[in-house]
């Protein structure tokens, strides 16, 4: 499920569990109650297929993307969040995969992965918010240190493109 962006219901009731002040958790669950949504890029014109990934803070490789503002759709907030981190210009996909993940102790969000298609040739620019960008074949990315539901959606893209024909 999708939750709505910005409807914080108060102080969490349940024993040992509490909301920061300002904070978008829900009551009954903990949960973030602000959706991210990455999106897995393809480069259509690059010559082999490959991933955009970024390096956080945590030293963990994710998706790019990010929380939805009020009013906006998921596809288009795949759509902004990717040009902001990366400079790119994509085009949304299909939905691919939608999990909880769990950051840190307090701390956990609902991640909707979408696929993309990159609409340009240029190589990605890191923004301020990463350490760093890697384009990694389909191969590459099980072992790199990066949530499951994101190695999840790679693989589920890659499979869809599989059966596609790449212009």
């Amino acid at each position: 499920m999708l939750l709505a962006p910005d409807v914080g219901s108060g102080q969490d009731q349940r024993p040992g569990r509490s909301r920061q002040p300002g904070g978008n958790t829900d009551a009954s669950t903990g949960v973030s109650r602000r959706a991210c949504v990455p999106g897995v890029g393809q480069g259509c014109r690059r010559p082999r297929r490959e991933v955009l990934l970024l390096e956080n803070e945590r030293s963990e490789w994710e998706l790019p993307g990010g929380k939805l503002e009020l009013g906006e759709d998921p596809p288009g907030c795949m759509v902004r969040e990717i040009g902001e981190e990366s400079g790119w210009t994509v085009m949304a996909g299909p939905l691919l995969d939608c999990w909880q993940y769990h950051i840190r102790e307090g701390s956990d969000v609902v991640i909707v992965t979408y696929g993309c298609h990159v609409l340009s040739d240029d190589p990605p620019v890191v923004s301020n918010e990463h350490k760093r960008a890697g384009l990694f074949a389909p191969g590459e990315v099980q072992e790199l240190v990066m949530p499951d539901g994101y190695k999840r959606s790679v693989a589920a893209w890659f499979a869809r493109l599989a059966g596609q024909a790449v212009s």
